[in-house]
């Protein structure tokens, strides 16, 4: 009997030389701000065309590992994490992920995003935080929407967390979370009790940063997350009800 075997999968070559420079850059042989090779040069390292080259740059350049600076020269870049954020946050919509799904990781990720800030802290970054609360209470008073303010409050606290890790996980997340809750910031009676807790939540978070206060910081974020599902609950809304690509654009 003649011995068959399935035919193979060979991965189109544009996908080799993005897989090949991917490589590199990832174990560290290529750093931030190195210089790649012209497309030409690279073509014939590779053995390949030009025009494969270039679709291999551009699934570099989509993932934020390479950049044109001047001279249209290709350098490696250091992808940010609110480049990386929305890929995964329109995963998280296409796989239905539920507003109880994102509080949960709210409720594991933020209380210890603020006990690290409040050891970590510097005082630039106090000063931003200030800035946002009085953002707030400013938006408040001229009834403006509150939601961008509150996502970029907690976007601070995550960074003056100083854990890359971190930021890296919460980000996807926090692009839904945050903007899922505007319904409840509405014009109504409901959603003005709605902003005074959110600014006494963000005005005593502020004072336990500034005094370093570990302990203070990580509990009231936990109430403040606890909050947020409180208010759903008043709202009478559906906490397993799936995320909408909306949330992804309200910021």
């Amino acid at each position: 009997m003649t011995q068959t075997f399935e035919r193979l999968d060979v991965p189109p070559a544009y996908q080799l030389v993005f897989q090949a420079i991917e490589t590199e850059i990832v174990e560290g042989r290529l750093n931030a701000g190195d210089r790649l090779p012209t497309e030409t040069a690279m073509a014939r390292q590779f053995g390949v065309n030009r025009s494969t080259v270039r679709e291999g740059i551009r699934l570099l350049e989509q993932s934020g590992l390479v950049r044109r600076e001047a001279g249209r020269r290709l350098h490696v870049s250091l992808p940010h994490t609110r480049e990386l954020a929305p890929r995964v946050s329109r995963a998280m919509i296409m796989q239905r992920v539920t507003f109880r799904e994102l509080w949960e990781v709210a409720m594991a990720l933020e209380p210890a995003a603020a006990a690290l800030a409040a050891v970590r802290i510097t005082d630039s970054a106090l000063t931003r935080l200030e800035e946002n609360v009085e953002a707030t209470r400013q938006a408040v008073a001229a009834g403006d929407p509150v939601v961008p303010l509150d996502v970029e409050f907690h976007a601070l606290i995550a960074e003056a967390a100083g854990n890359k890790a971190l930021l890296l996980c919460r980000e996807p997340m926090s692009l839904l979370f945050y903007p899922a809750i505007r319904v409840l910031f509405t014009k109504s009676e409901t959603g003005r009790i709605a902003q005074g807790r959110l600014i006494k939540a963000h005005e005593i978070l502020l004072d336990a940063l500034r005094g370093r206060d570990e302990v203070t910081a990580r509990d009231w974020m936990t109430r403040h997350i606890v909050d947020f599902k409180r208010g759903y609950a008043v709202r009478g809304l559906d906490m397993d009800a799936a995320v909408d690509r909306l949330s992804l654009l309200a910021v």
